[in-house]
């Protein structure tokens, strides 16, 4: 009984990503954000802080109102300070220059204007892409 025990305790541990919190292999992430959700971009920005912190290289591509984030830090500060600390760590912001123009902004503030191209290179080149 005491061995099934110590497995399920083992089990659930690793299930619970226990052990991937040990690890500190250096990463590299790719963030596709899609959304002007002020909750759900801050929450996206916070996880980029942190794994630009733990030492991962993290480039974050906005996509179709996502490259509204370039307006959203004007009007949420939590949000601008989340940009402000990604970008002061190195990190990159890349946004679609379609679905920039689409919005009449030529000239945006926190991203580089980019094409399909970078993102593209940007799915390539990291081991972990996710998207919001």
């Amino acid at each position: 009984m005491a061995a099934l025990s110590s497995f399920f305790t083992f089990n659930s541990s690793a299930q619970c990503g226990d052990n991937l919190l040990k690890t500190k292999e250096k990463t590299s992430i790719g963030i596709v954000i899609h959304s002007n959700d002020i909750e759900t971009v801050w929450n996206v920005l916070r996880l980029a802080n942190y794994a630009k912190n733990e030492g991962d290289t993290v480039t974050i591509f906005l996509l179709a109102k996502g490259v509204e984030l370039d307006s959203l830090v004007k009007q949420n500060k939590d949000l601008n300070e989340q940009v402000e600390n990604f970008l002061s760590s190195g990190g990159t912001i890349l946004g679609c220059g379609t679905c920039l123009a689409g919005r009449k902004n030529n000239a945006p503030q926190v991203c580089k204007f980019s094409s399909m191209a970078d993102l593209y290179a940007l799915v390539r080149k990291h081991k972990i892409v996710l998207t919001f």
